[in-house]
């Protein structure tokens, strides 16, 4: 089986050092590593619950998306969002490393746990995380989203399915994950912690929530990029 690993390794100034391995199924981009055999309260699917999920308590015990973040909650909950460190990120065939704040180091790793958690309204980005960009600006997030879903679209139409081309669909995808945020969010403020943690899921939101008013702005600012696409004669 075809594993895909990603590792996030988070150097404090003081010396302290925190690892976090990212192993994924690399068919289902589902995550390899089991969850613990106690979860904390906080993690029930019932308590905090979004007003959108769509699972059944009956069947699911446990919100995947909380417990997926357990780990890194854990072991960042006594970091402040502002805490300075050096963040290198292990991909399969790079290595990327950055100084940055502990809120963004820790918001780009919450994006891969978060689209592979198997939370119903974020499994339409394991695309991007199995593509993962760290720390990838505003522009370059639009850009693979736009790009993400349009390709999605296309194997629709190859399985015979409706084609959205206005997308209007990934605005509606967006304000699920909107949801989502809101509710883990304030899950994690329930512990009160450190903000570390809270203030990451903050920076993914605003991503989130800045999508319906920036989408059409940024694509068409990159319209002239594909020019030789639009004037081309395809035979």
């Amino acid at each position: 089986m075809h594993v895909i690993n990603y590792r996030y390794r988070f150097n404090f100034k003081g010396g302290r050092e925190e690892v976090f391995d990212i192993k994924l199924d690399g068919i289902k981009l589902a995550p390899l590593e089991p969850l613990p055999d106690k979860l904390p309260e906080w993690t029930r699917l019932e308590f905090n619950k979004c007003p959108n999920c769509t699972l059944d308590p009956l069947e699911t015990f446990y919100c995947p998306l909380a417990a997926r973040l357990l780990p890194l909650v854990e072991k960042m909950s006594d970091v402040i969002s502002i805490d300075e460190l050096k963040v290198e990120v292990t991909l399969d065939e790079r290595i990327v490393t950055r100084d940055a704040t502990a809120q963004e180091g820790i918001s780009a790793l919450m994006g891969i746990i978060t689209a592979t958690s198997g939370c119903p309204h974020t499994v339409f980005f394991k695309p991007m995380a199995r593509f993962h960009l760290p720390f990838a600006n505003t522009e370059e997030t639009f850009y693979r989203a736009a790009s993400m879903y349009m390709l999605g679209q296309f194997y629709r139409w190859q399985a015979g399915k409706s084609v959205d081309m206005d997308l209007t669909g990934i605005h509606k995808f967006y304000e699920q994950v909107a949801i989502v945020n809101k509710g883990v969010a304030g899950r994690l403020r329930h512990e009160k912690r450190e903000d570390g943690s809270v203030n990451a899921i903050v920076l993914l939101d605003m991503f989130v929530k800045s999508m319906p008013m920036l989408l059409d702005e940024t694509l068409a600012e990159l319209k002239p990029l594909f020019t030789p696409y639009i004037v081309a004669e395809l035979t």
